[in-house]
């Protein structure tokens, strides 16, 4: 019987492998653009958001062949973020994944415009499943879940705070929105999309965002932990990041132990909510629990 990791290890690999079908094609007259976005798109990671879409897919019984349009479409829009958050205007990152950032490849003009079009051919993507697909209802519904997550409601609102923010004191209040936005919103979208597709109830998809929120902000305060507890050799980039450029933290705000404290109790209740649902949800409750106390 295969243990965890190597079933982690299968998932992401079947995972990556079609959401890269989906990637866009060699263009000899649009190379330079194309090739910037293949770079950060292919660069791997843990493909978190493709991977909770499909397993949420799974526990709702989904049969269509129409989310392997929504899986690309929002590892594009998580890797365009990654794209913009690492510019001189926002993080000024050298690395991501263990790679130069695209900037630092391409140039920031072509890296902004690598970001550009990832986000746009994410909603090129999604648009071919509403026209073509299965159940263009679900679709269109999905596809209406992740645009809100990922625009001002969510994940550019969640960066506005941030940036405009930056260097200056905030509160728990303000910190945990900024949180929900950035990196719950996407998350839950992931969720919700793949929930949405296989035919969920909308009771059932708001119950999937309400975990998906949860387990997004044990997530990100994860993520602080590791930016003062790890290394750039573990991580594939930088640390101390957050304080280079002067950002409040959970860490900042709470310290260390209350923020591992944090982590648990998000952890705790996203995973009792999940419970709820009686459905096969054993791997995706390994996958939180994996997630949420990684070291990377």
């Amino acid at each position: 019987m295969m243990s965890f990791k190597e079933q982690l290890n299968k998932k992401i690999e079947a995972v990556t492998e079609l959401i890269y079908e989906m990637a866009p094609e060699e263009n000899e007259e649009i190379s330079v653009i194309i090739g910037a976005m293949n770079y950060s798109f292919k660069a791997g990671g843990k493909r978190l958001r493709p991977l909770l879409m499909y397993e949420t897919y799974k526990m709702f019984g989904g049969t269509s062949d129409d989310l392997q349009y929504f899986m690309a479409a929002i590892e594009m829009i998580h890797t365009y973020s990654l794209i913009h958050d690492d510019l001189p205007a926002m993080d000024n990152d050298d690395y991501r994944r263990g790679k130069l950032t695209n900037h630092k490849v391409f140039g920031e003009d072509i890296a902004i415009l690598a970001g550009d079009a990832l986000l746009n051919y994410a909603y090129e993507l999604m648009s071919k499943a509403v026209v073509e697909g299965d159940d263009i209802s679900a679709n269109a519904k999905a596809m209406s879940v992740i645009a809100k997550k990922a625009g001002i409601n969510g994940m550019v609102g969640g960066q506005s705070i941030d940036v405009k923010t930056e260097g200056t004191p905030i509160d728990e209040k303000t910190l945990l929105t900024i949180h929900n936005l950035k990196t719950a919103a996407l998350i839950e979208a992931s969720m919700m999309a793949g929930a949405i597709i296989a035919g969920a109830s909308d009771d059932e998809a708001d119950k999937i965002e309400q975990i998906a929120k949860n387990i997004g902000l044990a997530f990100q305060i994860q993520d602080d932990i590791l930016d003062v507890t790890s290394s750039s050799e573990v991580l594939g980039k930088p640390v101390m990041s957050d304080e280079k450029n002067n950002k409040t933290t959970y860490i900042t705000l709470k310290g260390l132990e209350e923020s591992k404290k944090a982590v648990k109790e998000y952890s705790d209740k996203g995973l009792e909510e999940l419970k709820a649902f009686n459905k096969d949800s054993a791997f995706l409750e390994e996958l939180f629990k994996y997630l949420i106390y990684r070291e990377k």
